[in-house]
């Protein structure tokens, strides 16, 4: 069945599974750490610092990475990301008197080089699969790609709370490095050898955006993440196990439940939009669809300082939120691709998803910092500060469905 789809398609599939693979480790080992080392007696602080390292190699490795498969080819990106993750992983599996601050940040500084690897290359192919003049099916598959990976993460995230509990930390840690060996292994003979290569061989100094248009949507991306994870990262998880008083499952599930539903709203938002707007989307789109989402944020912490129940203001909320952020992050994922060059195509994409990391390392300190100092409200009312920015930064977006 597989030998009658055309070769495009088969990459394609190739370039998924990668992806889902590569990201139900990432989901579960974030979700480990943050219980693992809270349940330890971490402050939300220290766990937030844990991560640290995992976004600011994530800032370099877009910036870096999106040059190198320009010049050595995606698959080799990519192949490269899923062996990292395996070895990120492995530093894990020590005695526990080895897991300092010191190491598990180098391991989680690994695997943040090893993701953005990893989604740098997955958003790359796409450019090169689909026939410039297909925008439709260019939109179809990035938010069927992201989507479907974040719907993966959300499973990820359940993964790591069940592990948890049902395993233990290095039990689960090191079957997860042995089954992303396994992927590896076959990914090292599926993927197209030629794949992502420029015929223009990119100098160094080419490494940052000439185009407007990717600036401007880079620095709405950075808001759009950050306004996410001030809130999701750090504080969330840790308020739920210590004011509300849920265990391991109980948090594991929720943000599983969340980030699953978030996946599959971003696979339909081709959909959702093009009722809305009547086409694929453009600056315009991103402007208001960012604009609808600063509101719930905004009145979800007002919510909580006129004391109503947090448990419900939570749950109901952040359902909200996460139907509109996916729509708003299926429409970045989109316009990114769409506005850059072909030849090259990482180089952009790169160095997009370079403000997409610096974005979760504004998020995640201020997600450890303003929980310890201010609580779970202060949180939600920087993430709305973050979105309104996000909005008046997309208003200089091209109005039209590609960038010039």
């Amino acid at each position: 069945m597989l030998a009658r789809l055309s070769p495009q398609v088969r990459q394609y599939l190739v370039v998924t599974g990668n992806y889902w693979a590569f990201t139900l480790t990432d989901g579960a080992l974030r979700m480990l750490v943050v219980l693992h080392f809270h349940a330890l007696g971490y402050s939300p602080l220290q766990v937030a610092m844990l991560f640290v390292f995992y976004e600011v190699f994530g800032v370099v490795t877009n910036l870096f990475g999106g040059w190198l498969g320009a010049r050595i080819g995606l698959n080799r990106t990519m192949n490269l990301g899923l062996a990292l993750q395996v070895v990120a992983l492995s530093m894990l599996v020590v005695p526990s008197t080895w897991l300092t601050i010191t190491w598990v940040m180098a391991a989680q500084a690994l695997s943040g080089i090893a993701k953005d690897l990893n989604k740098m290359s997955a958003k790359s192919s796409i450019k090169l699969l689909v026939p410039g003049d297909a925008q439709g099916t260019l939109y179809r598959w990035v938010a069927a790609l992201t989507g479907s990976k974040n719907a993966l993460k959300g499973v990820g995230f359940f993964l790591g709370g069940a592990l948890l509990t049902s395993l233990g930390f290095r039990m689960a840690i090191a079957l997860m490095a042995a089954s992303l060996l396994l992927v590896w292994l076959a990914s090292l003979t599926l993927l197209r050898r030629d794949l992502g290569i420029a015929k223009h061989k990119p100098k160094f100094r080419e490494l940052l955006s000439k185009s407007r248009a990717i600036n401007v949507l880079s620095a709405a991306r950075l808001c759009l993440f950050g306004a996410r994870d001030v809130w999701f990262v750090v504080a969330l998880p840790v308020f739920l196990a210590q004011s509300l008083g849920w265990d391991f499952w109980q948090v594991g599930g929720f943000l599983a439940a969340w980030v699953i539903g978030y996946g599959v709203v971003q696979s339909l938002a081709p959909w959702i939009t093009q009722r809305a707007h009547g086409s694929v989307p453009d600056g315009r789109a991103a402007f208001a669809w960012a604009l609808v989402l600063t509101a719930v944020p905004a009145l979800m912490a007002l919510a909580l300082a006129r004391g109503f129940d947090a448990q419900s203001v939570l749950v109901g909320g952040l359902a909200l939120f996460g139907v509109l952020f996916a729509i708003n992050s299926a429409l970045h994922s989109y316009l990114i691709v769409s506005y850059a060059a072909e030849d090259g195509v990482s180089l952009d994409v790169g160095f997009y998803y370079m403000a997409n990391a610096l974005g979760r390392l504004l998020g995640t300190v201020l997600s450890g910092w303003v929980f310890q100092r201010a609580g779970i409200a202060a949180c939600l009312a920087v993430s709305a500060a973050l979105l309104a920015a996000a909005a008046v930064v997309s208003v200089a977006l091209p109005r039209h469905r590609t960038a010039a």
